[in-house]
Protein backbone atom coordinates (compact mmCIF):
# COMPACT_ATOMS: atom_id res chain seq x y z
CA UNK A 1 0.00 0.00 0.00
CA UNK A 2 1.31 3.44 -0.87
CA UNK A 3 -0.64 5.39 1.73
CA UNK A 4 -0.75 5.36 5.49
CA UNK A 5 -2.87 6.61 8.35
CA UNK A 6 -1.07 9.76 9.47
CA UNK A 7 -3.78 10.83 11.89
CA UNK A 8 -3.68 7.52 13.75
CA UNK A 9 0.08 7.95 14.07
CA UNK A 10 0.02 11.48 15.47
CA UNK A 11 -3.21 11.51 17.49
CA UNK A 12 -1.67 9.96 20.60
CA UNK A 13 1.15 12.55 20.55
CA UNK A 14 -1.18 15.53 20.59
CA UNK A 15 -3.32 13.99 23.31
CA UNK A 16 -5.96 16.68 22.84
CA UNK A 17 -8.70 14.45 21.43
CA UNK A 18 -8.02 11.78 24.04
CA UNK A 19 -7.87 14.09 27.06
CA UNK A 20 -11.63 14.13 27.69
CA UNK A 21 -12.31 10.83 29.42
CA UNK A 22 -16.07 11.31 29.46
CA UNK A 23 -16.16 11.81 25.69
CA UNK A 24 -14.12 8.66 25.15
CA UNK A 25 -16.50 6.66 27.35
CA UNK A 26 -19.50 7.97 25.40
CA UNK A 27 -18.04 6.71 22.12
CA UNK A 28 -16.99 3.37 23.61
CA UNK A 29 -20.41 2.78 25.18
CA UNK A 30 -22.12 3.39 21.84
CA UNK A 31 -19.78 0.92 20.11
CA UNK A 32 -20.41 -1.72 22.81
CA UNK A 33 -24.17 -1.24 22.49
CA UNK A 34 -24.29 -1.40 18.70
CA UNK A 35 -21.84 -4.33 18.54
CA UNK A 36 -24.04 -6.29 20.96
CA UNK A 37 -27.21 -5.37 19.08
CA UNK A 38 -25.91 -6.65 15.75
CA UNK A 39 -23.83 -9.62 16.88
CA UNK A 40 -25.18 -10.65 20.29
CA UNK A 41 -23.83 -10.20 23.80
CA UNK A 42 -21.30 -13.04 23.80
CA UNK A 43 -17.80 -11.76 22.93
CA UNK A 44 -16.60 -15.30 22.17
CA UNK A 45 -18.82 -15.41 19.09
CA UNK A 46 -18.88 -11.66 18.34
CA UNK A 47 -15.49 -10.32 17.18
CA UNK A 48 -16.71 -6.74 17.02
CA UNK A 49 -17.93 -6.87 20.61
CA UNK A 50 -14.70 -8.56 21.70
CA UNK A 51 -12.72 -5.70 20.16
CA UNK A 52 -15.01 -3.09 21.76
CA UNK A 53 -14.60 -4.67 25.20
CA UNK A 54 -10.82 -4.64 24.73
CA UNK A 55 -10.90 -0.94 23.85
CA UNK A 56 -13.12 -0.17 26.83
CA UNK A 57 -10.81 -2.02 29.22
CA UNK A 58 -7.78 -0.22 27.73
CA UNK A 59 -9.53 3.08 28.55
CA UNK A 60 -10.09 1.86 32.13
CA UNK A 61 -13.87 1.81 31.78
CA UNK A 62 -15.50 0.24 34.88
CA UNK A 63 -16.78 -3.30 34.35
CA UNK A 64 -20.34 -2.29 35.31
CA UNK A 65 -20.42 0.31 32.52
CA UNK A 66 -19.33 -2.30 29.99
CA UNK A 67 -21.95 -4.81 31.17
CA UNK A 68 -24.73 -2.20 31.11
CA UNK A 69 -23.83 -1.07 27.59
CA UNK A 70 -23.90 -4.66 26.32
CA UNK A 71 -27.28 -5.32 27.98
CA UNK A 72 -28.71 -2.21 26.31
CA UNK A 73 -27.54 -3.61 23.00
CA UNK A 74 -29.11 -7.01 23.54
CA UNK A 75 -32.35 -5.46 24.78
CA UNK A 76 -32.07 -6.70 28.37
CA UNK A 77 -32.06 -3.05 29.45
CA UNK A 78 -33.94 -0.28 27.64
CA UNK A 79 -31.64 2.18 25.87
CA UNK A 80 -31.30 4.67 23.03
CA UNK A 81 -31.40 3.21 19.51
CA UNK A 82 -28.30 4.28 17.60
CA UNK A 83 -27.85 4.08 13.84
CA UNK A 84 -24.52 3.90 12.05
CA UNK A 85 -23.74 6.28 9.19
CA UNK A 86 -20.71 7.37 7.18
CA UNK A 87 -20.22 10.90 5.88
CA UNK A 88 -17.67 11.76 3.23
CA UNK A 89 -16.05 15.01 2.21
CA UNK A 90 -12.96 17.02 1.46
CA UNK A 91 -10.60 18.89 3.74
CA UNK A 92 -8.07 21.64 2.95
CA UNK A 93 -5.92 20.88 -0.09
CA UNK A 94 -8.46 18.39 -1.42
CA UNK A 95 -7.79 15.83 1.33
CA UNK A 96 -10.30 12.96 1.37
CA UNK A 97 -12.14 12.55 4.70
CA UNK A 98 -14.35 9.70 5.96
CA UNK A 99 -16.43 10.19 9.12
CA UNK A 100 -18.08 7.20 10.83
CA UNK A 101 -20.84 8.12 13.29
CA UNK A 102 -23.41 6.55 15.61
CA UNK A 103 -26.44 8.73 16.11
CA UNK A 104 -30.05 8.73 17.23
CA UNK A 105 -30.83 11.55 14.77
CA UNK A 106 -29.13 11.38 11.35
CA UNK A 107 -30.51 14.71 10.12
CA UNK A 108 -29.18 16.60 13.13
CA UNK A 109 -25.80 14.91 12.98
CA UNK A 110 -25.37 15.46 9.22
CA UNK A 111 -26.08 19.16 9.65
CA UNK A 112 -23.61 19.49 12.51
CA UNK A 113 -20.86 17.56 10.69
CA UNK A 114 -21.36 19.78 7.64
CA UNK A 115 -20.74 22.85 9.83
CA UNK A 116 -17.53 21.35 11.25
CA UNK A 117 -16.24 20.81 7.70
CA UNK A 118 -17.11 24.38 6.69
CA UNK A 119 -15.43 25.97 9.73
CA UNK A 120 -12.07 24.40 8.82
CA UNK A 121 -11.88 25.01 5.10
CA UNK A 122 -13.53 21.76 4.01
CA UNK A 123 -16.86 20.64 2.63
CA UNK A 124 -19.06 17.58 2.90
CA UNK A 125 -19.57 15.61 -0.32
CA UNK A 126 -21.94 13.02 -1.71
CA UNK A 127 -21.95 9.42 -0.53
CA UNK A 128 -19.21 7.48 -2.32
CA UNK A 129 -17.14 10.51 -3.31
CA UNK A 130 -14.00 9.45 -1.40
CA UNK A 131 -14.70 6.01 0.08
CA UNK A 132 -13.02 4.30 -2.90
CA UNK A 133 -9.67 5.86 -1.92
CA UNK A 134 -9.46 3.80 1.29
CA UNK A 135 -9.03 0.14 2.27
CA UNK A 136 -10.17 -1.28 5.61
CA UNK A 137 -7.12 -2.70 7.40
CA UNK A 138 -5.96 -3.60 10.87
CA UNK A 139 -3.45 -0.99 12.06
CA UNK A 140 -0.84 -1.09 14.84
CA UNK A 141 1.47 1.86 15.54
CA UNK A 142 4.70 1.48 17.52
CA UNK A 143 7.08 4.19 18.72
CA UNK A 144 10.53 3.68 17.19
CA UNK A 145 12.02 4.14 20.66
CA UNK A 146 10.10 1.05 21.82
CA UNK A 147 11.13 -1.36 19.08
CA UNK A 148 13.66 -1.72 16.27
CA UNK A 149 12.62 -2.21 12.65
CA UNK A 150 14.03 -5.75 12.80
CA UNK A 151 11.92 -6.62 15.87
CA UNK A 152 8.73 -5.28 14.30
CA UNK A 153 9.46 -6.84 10.92
CA UNK A 154 10.24 -10.28 12.38
CA UNK A 155 6.97 -10.45 14.33
CA UNK A 156 4.95 -9.04 11.41
CA UNK A 157 6.36 -11.64 9.03
CA UNK A 158 5.88 -14.44 11.53
CA UNK A 159 2.20 -13.69 12.08
CA UNK A 160 1.41 -12.85 8.43
CA UNK A 161 0.85 -9.09 8.56
CA UNK A 162 0.61 -7.27 5.22
CA UNK A 163 3.13 -4.46 5.62
CA UNK A 164 5.47 -2.53 7.93
CA UNK A 165 5.88 1.14 7.08
CA UNK A 166 8.39 3.71 8.34
CA UNK A 167 6.26 6.75 9.30
CA UNK A 168 8.94 9.10 10.68
CA UNK A 169 8.97 8.55 14.45
CA UNK A 170 6.78 5.42 14.41
CA UNK A 171 6.38 2.04 12.73
CA UNK A 172 2.99 1.27 11.20
CA UNK A 173 1.96 -2.37 10.84
CA UNK A 174 -1.05 -3.19 8.67
CA UNK A 175 -2.96 -6.45 8.24
CA UNK A 176 -6.29 -7.79 7.01
CA UNK A 177 -9.15 -6.95 9.43
CA UNK A 178 -9.72 -10.67 10.08
CA UNK A 179 -6.10 -11.01 11.23
CA UNK A 180 -6.12 -7.98 13.51
CA UNK A 181 -6.58 -9.75 16.84
CA UNK A 182 -3.98 -12.41 16.01
CA UNK A 183 -1.43 -9.79 14.89
CA UNK A 184 -2.07 -7.61 17.95
CA UNK A 185 -1.77 -10.65 20.22
CA UNK A 186 1.53 -11.70 18.61
CA UNK A 187 3.11 -8.32 19.37
CA UNK A 188 1.76 -8.31 22.92
CA UNK A 189 3.22 -11.75 23.58
CA UNK A 190 6.62 -10.35 22.62
CA UNK A 191 6.14 -7.49 25.08
CA UNK A 192 5.60 -4.79 22.46
CA UNK A 193 2.69 -2.47 23.29
CA UNK A 194 1.28 -0.43 20.44
CA UNK A 195 0.41 3.26 20.75
CA UNK A 196 -2.52 2.74 18.38
CA UNK A 197 -4.34 -0.54 17.72
CA UNK A 198 -7.50 -0.39 15.62
CA UNK A 199 -9.23 -1.51 12.47
CA UNK A 200 -8.80 1.56 10.32
CA UNK A 201 -9.44 2.88 6.83
CA UNK A 202 -6.02 3.23 5.20
CA UNK A 203 -5.69 5.61 2.22
CA UNK A 204 -4.12 4.28 -0.97
CA UNK A 205 -2.40 7.62 -1.59
CA UNK A 206 -1.69 10.65 0.59
CA UNK A 207 -1.59 14.43 0.14
CA UNK A 208 1.28 16.37 1.72
CA UNK A 209 0.12 19.44 3.66
CA UNK A 210 2.12 22.35 5.10
CA UNK A 211 1.44 25.78 6.57
CA UNK A 212 -2.12 27.03 6.78
CA UNK A 213 -3.62 23.96 5.11
CA UNK A 214 -1.90 21.68 7.64
CA UNK A 215 -3.25 23.83 10.51
CA UNK A 216 -6.77 23.76 9.09
CA UNK A 217 -6.60 19.98 8.58
CA UNK A 218 -5.58 19.31 12.18
CA UNK A 219 -8.36 21.62 13.36
CA UNK A 220 -10.87 19.80 11.14
CA UNK A 221 -9.83 16.37 12.44
CA UNK A 222 -10.00 17.52 16.05
CA UNK A 223 -13.36 19.23 15.50
CA UNK A 224 -14.83 16.08 14.00
CA UNK A 225 -13.45 13.77 16.70
CA UNK A 226 -14.74 16.03 19.47
CA UNK A 227 -18.32 15.62 18.21
CA UNK A 228 -20.18 13.17 20.46
CA UNK A 229 -21.69 11.21 17.55
CA UNK A 230 -18.39 10.68 15.73
CA UNK A 231 -16.73 7.31 16.31
CA UNK A 232 -13.87 7.44 13.80
CA UNK A 233 -12.35 9.90 11.34
CA UNK A 234 -10.05 8.85 8.50
CA UNK A 235 -8.22 11.07 6.01
CA UNK A 236 -5.46 10.83 3.42
CA UNK A 237 -3.28 13.78 4.45
CA UNK A 238 0.39 13.64 5.39
CA UNK A 239 1.79 16.24 7.78
CA UNK A 240 5.43 15.92 8.84
CA UNK A 241 6.36 15.61 12.51
CA UNK A 242 8.21 18.92 12.21
CA UNK A 243 5.14 20.65 10.82
CA UNK A 244 2.98 19.12 13.54
CA UNK A 245 5.32 20.46 16.24
CA UNK A 246 4.91 23.96 14.78
CA UNK A 247 1.12 23.62 14.87
CA UNK A 248 1.21 22.37 18.48
CA UNK A 249 3.47 25.26 19.52
CA UNK A 250 1.16 27.82 17.90
CA UNK A 251 -1.85 26.28 19.62
CA UNK A 252 -0.06 26.74 22.93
Amino acid sequence: MSGHSKWASIKHKKGKADSKRGAIFTKLIRELTVAARFGGGNPDSNARLRSAIGAAKAANMPKDNITTAIKKGTGEIEGVHYEEATYEGYGPGGVAVLVEVMTDNKNRTASEIRKVFSRSGGNMGESGCVNWMFQRKGLLVFEKSAASEEQVMDIALEVGADDVKDAESVWEVTCEPEQFEAVKGAFEKKGLKSEVAEVSMIPQTTIKLTGKEAEQMVRLMEGLEEHDDVQHVFANFDISDEELQKISAQAG
